[in-house]
């Protein structure tokens, strides 16, 4: 079993009454591919279940589950595969000193899955869904903002677009201070999360925290992300977790998931979140048409 464990005793019953709800019609051969309950991670697990239906694979879907309860249902069995991230393998489920390097991050969090022998992973995607912080493009432009090492030179011209506890988490402002140095903001006002872009785009503020996969950085001359030149957040690449009995029933999903992957990068995923998110599309139409793309 797991070395850290994100769950208890109750919800790991309950999550296994929904799940066995949810496959009661499916066949017992068929791969169980699950996915967390928001947009990215229900596209690309649709992605993966397509691709293994076009080599042959019987597949059944086990969308939407909640991310503190995925990676107790896939060591139970209750799904076969899903998309974590690695940092979220690093820190959270296995409460991992920070490292920075992809490769280094990648090693360690399969190191940690092998250890019972249950779980392993596949190979990660250069896609990095980690924290960051987006700015107009305008005032990129006119400041010659484009890392977070020029937004702290630039800091007293910028309008900062806070959600509270960004200024106080270590990982957030006080951490980067540490790093990069104080960030002397003209000003900073707080603004409910989901309003952040809107905020921008009223020219309210200049920067917002942001995850680098936003739908709404697709948005290239409305908004940039800037690089995290002095790499301050770990990555959060994409990386399929499989369970080991899976892969010795089926060994090449392994080929299949890490074709896949090779082509899933920051912008491409920034670009299907941004038809589900932000042009209201079908998540399995999305995944649809851009495996179809692949072809």
């Amino acid at each position: 079993m797991m070395k850290k464990r994100i769950m208890t005793g109750f919800f790991t019953a309950v999550i296994g009454l929904v799940l066995v709800g949810c496959s009661s019609t499916s066949s017992s051969e068929a791969i169980k591919i699950g996915s967390k309950d928001f947009t990215e991670s229900l596209v690309v697990s649709e992605i993966y279940a397509l691709a293994l239906e076009d080599q042959d694979l019987e597949v059944e879907r086990i969308p939407n589950i909640a991310s503190s309860v995925i990676p107790q249902s896939i060591e139970n069995g209750e799904v076969d595969l899903y998309p974590e991230y690695t940092g979220t393998s690093l820190l959270t489920i296995f409460e991992l000193p920070l490292q920075t390097d992809p490769d280094a991050v990648a090693e360690t969090i399969r190191e940690s899955y092998e250890e019972d022998g249950i779980l392993t992973t596949l190979d990660y995607a250069e896609a990095n869904d980690s924290a960051g912080i987006a700015i107009k493009t305008s005032v990129s432009e006119e400041y010659g903002i484009k890392t977070i090492s020029d937004l702290q030179e630039n800091a007293d011209q910028i309008r900062f677009a806070s959600q509270g506890e960004f200024d106080q988490r270590e990982d957030g402002l006080p951490g980067l201070a540490q790093v990069y140095g104080e960030f002397d903001f003209l000003s900073t006002t707080v603004y409910d999360n989901s309003l952040k872009y809107q905020v921008l785009n009223s020219d309210e503020a200049d920067a917002t925290p942001a995850y680098t996969t936003e739908g709404q950085l697709s948005n290239t001359e409305e908004f940039t992300i800037l690089e995290d030149d002095k790499n301050f957040w770990p990555p959060y690449n994409l990386v399929p977790v499989v369970r080991q009995d899976i892969l010795e029933t089926y060994p090449e999903i392994e080929t299949i998931i890490n074709g896949i992957n090779e082509n899933l990068d920051t912008e491409t995923v920034i670009e299907l979140n941004a038809k589900v998110d932000i042009d209201g599309e079908d998540y399995q139409q999305v995944a649809q048409d851009y495996f179809d793309s692949l072809n």
